[in-house]
């Protein structure tokens, strides 16, 4: 069984952990001077990304520190753009709440905090990319900040009934994907999809080349014979959702 961490670090990927922060700052005070201080003078630097979130950049690249110094930077730079203020403000992503597309359960038996997601309340029709975007950060922000001390991870339940040709949005996942996987590494524990429509795996088809292969290894999709027993293997039965025949009220985003 893997560990509630991720998998414990031994001397060597903390020797390597190290090894990131020196080359990413260096980096970084080599960049400053060389872009002057435009980009880099707002809140977010290397020195405050505390040593579990640079053991998820050094995870995620396969332990090339290299690679790892290079994404810690532009998730740096990201961050800086994109979340100006330190947090998403609900009152950016108001359209994307309304449509309640997401809620907050419990835990699962790891003790990670799970998220539930019901992408046939989203349309392409009425999508703006850039709200949903935001929408992306406001959610895995909400979500990490649930993860307890000693954990990294969350795990996602994907609730695709109902869904249907109005909701297929390639683009809106393929964005969804490249957000996680480049600026949340690392964090994703396990994905289920459940009551997945035949329908559904033409555009799975279309978006699986951009997921990695760490993620892949995370997705799960569910028969809805095995759904029951599934979720009640991943969870106890206080934590299983009353939509599945449990007692846990989900909690939409907006009252989070």
């Amino acid at each position: 069984m893997a560990s509630s961490v991720g998998g414990d670090a031994g001397e060597g990927e903390w020797l390597k952990v190290a090894e990131l922060r020196a080359m990413a700052e260096a980096q970084e005070s080599h960049v400053k001077q060389i872009r002057e201080v435009v980009i880099f003078s707002l809140d977010l630097c290397v020195q405050e990304v505390d040593n579990m979130t640079l053991r998820r950049f050094l995870r995620a690249r396969d332990h090339d520190v290299s690679k790892a110094s290079a994404m810690l930077l532009k998730f740096v730079a990201w961050r800086r753009e994109a979340v100006p203020g330190g947090f998403m403000p609900a009152e950016q992503v108001r359209g994307e709440l309304s449509h309640d597309k997401a809620r907050m359960g419990g835990v699962d038996r790891a003790g990670r905090p799970v998220v539930f997601a019901f992408p046939a309340k989203h349309f392409s029709a009425n999508r703006d990319m850039a709200e949903h975007k935001r929408f992306l950060i406001y959610l895995l922000d909400k979500i990490c900040a649930r993860i307890p001390r000693g954990q990294d991870k969350f795990m996602c339940v994907v609730d695709l009934k109902g869904w249907g040709y109005a909701n297929s949005d390639v683009r809106a996942y393929i964005a969804t994907i490249e957000i996680m996987q480049s600026y949340y590494p690392e964090r994703l524990g396990k994905a289920l999809m459940v009551h997945v429509p035949y329908i559904f795996m033409k555009a799975w088809k279309m978006v699986y080349p951009f997921i990695d292969a760490n993620t892949r290894a995370k997705i799960m999709f569910i028969d809805d014979k095995n759904l029951d027993e599934t979720l009640r293997q991943e969870m106890e039965e206080s934590q299983v959702p009353e939509i599945y025949g449990g007692k846990l009220t989900l909690i939409p985003l907006a009252d989070d």
